[in-house]
């Protein structure tokens, strides 16, 4: 509703009467246009081409608009970390997903080589996983660059960790497929197995829970996958001490 593109054309007056607007909101959307001219010390006309400047035909759909911008904007309600970690053990934990991380360990321990990918907090969570696996006396490096160069020699018997939450990063699959056809094996940890990145790795560990946002940005949380790298690697490290 308001653009930076819309603010940016508006007047002295109309800029002081958006800022009385987003400070007194609440009040804003059960006021008559005339309470608001008063407030603002300004007139109804300007009160009514300011609704115009903003795309509504008069004051009552400027409210409208005005209430559904503010529910939008509203924060939910968080759940606890707790109830994710509950969900994760109920949906997750059971049936084949520890014998999934042992496989993954198996193909990690036997790899020459093993890279880690991933972007935004998949990207911090790789840079953990990374450093966590070589501590372990694997050594592992994280790329966040798809067009890094890399000489094929570090791709021969290598594996690839992929991190993402929705499994469907255009960026990430670019840097799958390109991985992929140099010969790496793609392990992939996603929140379901039904996405464009699960079906393209060798092997894909899902953990299932509900996706959070705020604001249009995803807070789903990664408590899992620090589980199941940190299982993946001490497995991986208990193979090769077995070795």
């Amino acid at each position: 509703m308001f653009s930076s593109e819309v603010i940016s054309r508006f007047n002295e007056l109309e800029s002081a009467l958006y800022r009385y607007i987003m400070e007194n909101s609440e009040k804003v959307v059960y006021m008559r246009i005339r309470d608001l001219a008063d407030a603002a010390h300004i007139s109804t006309s300007s009160v009514l081409r300011f609704c115009r400047k903003v795309n509504c035909e008069g004051f009552s759909e400027f409210k409208v608009k005005l209430k559904m911008y503010l529910e939008s904007e509203q924060t939910p309600s968080l759940k606890s970390t707790q109830h994710f970690l509950y969900e994760f053990i109920e949906r997750t934990l059971k049936g084949d997903f520890e014998g999934k991380i042992k496989e993954a360990a198996k193909l990690i321990a036997e790899a020459k080589n093993v890279l880690f990918i991933g972007t935004g907090s998949s990207g911090i969570l790789a840079q953990y996983g990374a450093r966590y696996f070589s501590s372990l006396e694997k050594f592992s490096f994280y790329i966040n660059d798809p067009f890094f160069p890399m000489n094929m020699q570090y791709l021969d018997n290598s594996v690839t960790i992929v991190l993402s939450v929705s499994g469907e990063n255009s960026i990430t699959i670019d840097h799958i497929s390109k991985l992929k056809r140099e010969g790496s094996t793609i392990i992939s940890i996603t929140n379901n197995q039904h996405c464009t990145i699960s079906r393209i790795s060798d092997l894909n560990i899902a953990y299932y829970v509900t996706d959070e946002r705020v604001h249009r940005a995803n807070i789903t949380t990664q408590t899992p996958v620090v589980y199941i790298l940190e299982a993946m690697a001490r497995d991986m490290f208990a193979m090769l001490k077995e070795k």
